[in-house]
């Protein structure tokens, strides 16, 4: 099987294109979508400049997606004296897996001369998830307890290190299996919720939706560079660059419904080729419809400061507090 850019061996057949690319032409595709997807969300804004850069804080947890955006945006973003990257990692507190990853983190940011900050779930909140996965006090899987921490310190330490943006790693199967799970739901407000926080663009030069997201005053604005390009694909350009990427799952990782919407996924695309990139089109512009109806000032949901830590929550308390609460009664 030959690369039809150059001849040379190929190593994908990438289905929903048709392209068998050799390991220089795949890593130029994914660098190149990654930079068009930069481009089209218009994440540099145009009164970037050299006395005032934006701060771009990456969500680096060492794993093959969060590596590899943190490799290419400095590639792309290395000599640009506007954007200046910092990356942020947290450590759950789980025995025998993030340890390896953090020293993944910590490798790759020193060979990239990137600042690097890590906060943990002890230091932060007096927890690790190894004990809250053994108390368990609201009877959730482990990824629900996990996901309402991890957003809540991505959150807070964003805005402590004045990001203008929170870039996170989520890959193309990512954003599908969560599109698919919101349209199953039917939960079109959760649509609109996800258009505004990190799918819609913020400027419309190159846009694919003709409605930008709304300015947001609650949390600092995110962005997914890599959720044009397939899981497989991540990782064999971490593979192919040598990055110090930690590929092991988590072992608590148990979210049942993800897991059927991935297992459907991939016999869907399997059998009909392109149908994530599909989704993902067609989501784009339906989530574009729901913030119109329910988003901006046509949204109700009132953001004021949690009772207890300040951090912004539509109630008295926020649901880490909630939490927290729940661990300390068991």
């Amino acid at each position: 099987m030959e690369c039809d850019k150059c001849g040379e061996n190929a190593v994908l057949h990438a289905a929903y294109s048709g392209l068998h690319l050799c390991e220089s032409h795949l890593c130029r595709a994914v660098t190149k979508r990654v930079r068009r997807r930069i481009r089209e969300d218009g994440l540099v804004p145009d009164d970037a400049t050299v006395e005032d850069p934006e701060t771009w804080v990456i969500g680096l947890s060492g794993g093959k997606d969060s590596v590899v955006l943190t490799q290419i945006l400095h590639d792309t973003f290395a000599e640009d004296p506007r954007i200046e990257l910092v990356a942020l990692s947290i450590h759950e507190g789980i025995e025998g897996y993030r340890d390896a990853s953090l020293d993944a983190c910590e490798e790759l940011t020193d060979d990239l001369g990137i600042r690097h900050v890590t906060v943990s779930y002890a230091e932060e909140f007096g927890v690790q998830m190894d004990d809250v996965v053994e108390d368990d006090p609201e009877g959730m899987a482990a990824c629900a307890y996990c996901g309402v921490f991890r957003r809540d310190l991505l959150s807070k330490y964003a805005e402590e290190l004045d990001a203008d943006k929170l870039l996170t790693g989520h890959n193309l199967d990512d954003e599908a299996e969560t599109a698919l799970m919101n349209f199953l739901e039917g939960d079109v407000e959760q649509i609109a919720k996800h258009f505004e926080a990190s799918l819609g663009p913020f400027d419309d030069g190159d846009a694919s939706t003709e409605r930008t997201r709304d300015a947001q005053d609650h949390h600092i604005p995110r962005a997914k560079p890599l959720r044009d390009i397939p899981e497989k694909e991540v990782a064999l350009y971490a593979r192919f660059e040598d990055l110090p990427a930690h590929i092991t799952e988590c072992p608590h990782a148990d979210e049942a419904y993800r897991g059927e919407i991935q297992e459907l996924m991939l016999g869907l695309e399997e059998n009909h080729p392109g149908t994530r990139h599909s989704i993902m089109a067609g989501y784009e512009k339906l989530a574009a419809l729901a913030a119109d109806t329910y988003g901006g000032e046509n949204g109700d949901t009132d953001y004021g400061e949690c009772e207890n830590c300040g951090a912004p929550t539509a109630r008295d308390l926020c649901r880490k507090c909630n939490l927290l609460d729940a661990l300390e009664a068991v």
